[in-house]
């Protein structure tokens, strides 16, 4: 057995330190009934694919599988400990260890909100809540809870933001077998998208969700946001740009505090052994972050403790927001001996578009234990969501071998 790098045995001490504080809060727990609670989940996986050449990762994280398996790209660890202070008063806080767009695995504060029930069907959170972005938002990181070993990435991929600091309210109300709910939500979040720094200010959307009697579940959501990458190499090229004749082109690029929208549309069916899971999204912004869509199709059969499924997903690039009205053949002195091709190269290096074919099998060992085998068959136009590629790598199809065990407690 190879030994451990020095960087997998740093992500492995912080994930030790999440268990212990996961013990302790177990023993606090026991003590009695009392007005707390603790809960919480994790996933131990291993990803490894058939190329060297690039790395598959969970879009942000900045490495991943690659003929050598990597243990970084799924495992995580959680708790989350619940205060009821009072019949309508209660407060929540989840710290959540995995790989972050740093490249470690040093613990953060994933939900910290205090919650007031107004009614049986109003209640409003303040703090850091979850992202309403995708149908699985608040669930997405307990893949226990879902099919798949990891949600498609060629939807949740477009947007890495999980959490925000700010407020939400949720009015739910039922209708026979019909259950309504509708979720308002307004602040500001931060996140580290391998290695760079983004900010989505003035965060404000809306999500509904139809449960019906026969099993299905819509879905409809819409967010819009100021949008902000902290690049210092994008800034310096937007910088070189307004000084030209082509300040156009350097506003187009920038994306400093430009708008930016999300929208998406899940269907979800669970009813005796047969389960269907789809999402279609869009992506819009005004900036050189591209504009994407993102759809995928699951489907499911359950034989008593065995899911076999398989999914099929696309992540394309509908506009590249940027008008590259620069002549061939501008040289910039100590820059570069063509413009025109730097912007485009710039341009291009935000494409993530690609198709994937999956199949996988979930096994329910325990009532709170899931092993999971997934095979992807990813096929980029370009270089699609992988990292750490070797110059000129793209447009190759690469298999991708996922194993995991999920529990929850």
């Amino acid at each position: 057995m190879n030994a451990i790098p020095m960087k997998k045995q740093a992500s492995a001490r912080h994930l030790l330190g999440v268990a212990a504080l996961i013990a302790v809060s177990g023993v606090q727990a026991a003590s009695g009934d009392s007005m707390f609670s603790i809960s919480g989940f994790g996933t131990v996986g291993l990803v490894a694919t058939d190329t060297d050449d690039a790395e598959y990762v969970v879009y942000g994280q900045r490495s991943g599988g690659r003929k050598q398996a990597s243990a970084e790209v799924d495992s995580k660890l959680a708790v989350q400990l619940g205060v009821k202070f009072t019949s309508m008063f209660s407060a929540t806080v989840q710290a959540l260890s995995k790989q972050n767009g740093d490249g470690n695995f040093k613990p953060r504060a994933e939900w910290a909100f205090l919650k007031a029930q107004v009614t049986p069907d109003l209640a409003i959170r303040v703090g850091r809540v979850g992202a309403p972005l995708f149908a699985v938002s608040d669930f997405r990181d307990v893949s226990f809870a879902n099919t798949w070993l990891r949600p498609p990435q060629d939807v949740y991929g477009q947007v890495p933001i999980s959490h925000i600091d700010g407020a939400d309210l949720s009015y739910q109300s039922s209708f026979g077998d019909t259950t309504l709910t509708v979720q308002l939500v307004g602040g500001k979040s931060k996140e580290v998208v391998g290695g760079t720094d983004v900010e989505a200010t003035d965060f404000r959307g809306v999500n509904a969700t139809v449960e019906l009697g026969n099993g299905m579940t819509l879905r409809v959501g819409h967010v819009e946001a100021k949008l902000t990458v902290k690049s210092a190499s994008l800034a310096g090229l937007v910088g070189l740009l307004r000084q030209l004749p082509f300040a156009s082109v350097g506003n187009e690029i920038d994306p400093t505090r430009k708008d930016s929208s999300f929208s998406g549309v899940g269907l979800a069916y669970d009813e005796g052994n047969w389960l269907v899971n789809a999402e279609y999204t869009k992506r819009k912004t005004d900036s050189i972050i591209p504009s994407t869509t993102g759809w995928f199709l699951t489907v499911g059969h359950r034989l008593g403790k065995f899911t076999p499924y398989a999914t099929l997903s696309e992540l394309k690039r509908d506009d590249t927001n940027v008008n590259n009205a620069i002549p061939p053949g501008v040289a910039i002195p100590g820059v570069t001996a063509d413009l025109r091709a730097l912007v485009e190269g710039t341009v291009n290096s935000q494409r993530t578009d690609q198709k994937t074919t999956a199949l996988g099998l979930r096994w329910d060992l325990m009532p709170s234990v899931a092993m999971k085998a997934q095979w992807e068959r990813v096929k980029p136009n370009g270089t699609g969501l992988f990292v750490a590629r070797t110059p000129g790598w793209g447009n190759e199809r690469v298999n991708v071998l996922s194993l995991s065990v999920d529990f929850v407690f």
